[in-house]
């Protein structure tokens, strides 16, 4: 009897942490599929070229867009944006050009990652290419240009007239 009950306990365990670890395993997906439907977190689109140039231009409006850049304590890089804003009209192609610099001694690679201020306009701004897309690695002193190409979507709310596109790079675990 006390057998059986021990049986039954076991096994209840076992699957709760088998469901435990199935719901983290899920976390990361599902996260992202919120914020790209919610535009939480600054979450950007991605969209093609080809979709981006088919988009209607609009003419009669200019939004700001600032760039912000960070870089993790860890990681002993300088990273920044060549203009420190730009002004755009929605519908339009768009690059930005960003440089990276390793001020160590050693080869080390870091990961870009992106957000976008407010969340709402987040949900209207569209990456083509972007630095942020891959891991860079860079040699000891070794300085790059990264572009970034972008297009904000002309169904932007007219209350909306400024972007924030911020990176942060981080280093990646070796």
């Amino acid at each position: 009897m006390q057998q059986d009950q021990n049986k039954k306990t076991v096994l209840s365990l076992a699957l709760i942490s088998i469901a435990m670890f199935g719901f983290g395993y899920a976390l990361v997906p599902l996260y992202d599929v919120i914020c790209e439907i919610t535009g939480l977190n600054g979450k950007t689109g991605r969209v093609t070229e080809t979709q981006a140039v088919s988009s209607q231009l609009d003419q009669d409006r200019l939004v700001t867009i600032q760039f912000d850049t960070n870089v993790n304590s860890e990681l002993p890089w300088k990273f920044g944006s060549m203009a420190k804003k730009m002004q755009i009209h929605p519908g339009e192609l768009n690059e930005a050009v960003f440089y990276a610099e390793n001020l160590s001694a050693q080869t080390i690679t870091g990961q870009a990652v992106p957000s976008v201020a407010s969340a709402e306009a987040s949900l209207y701004f569209n990456k083509t290419e972007c630095f942020c897309f891959t891991q860079q690695s860079l040699e000891p002193g070794e300085r790059i240009e990264m572009p970034v190409r972008f297009i904000v979507d002309p169904k932007l709310p007219e209350r909306i007239s400024m972007l924030t596109l911020s990176y942060t790079f981080f280093r990646v675990p070796s």
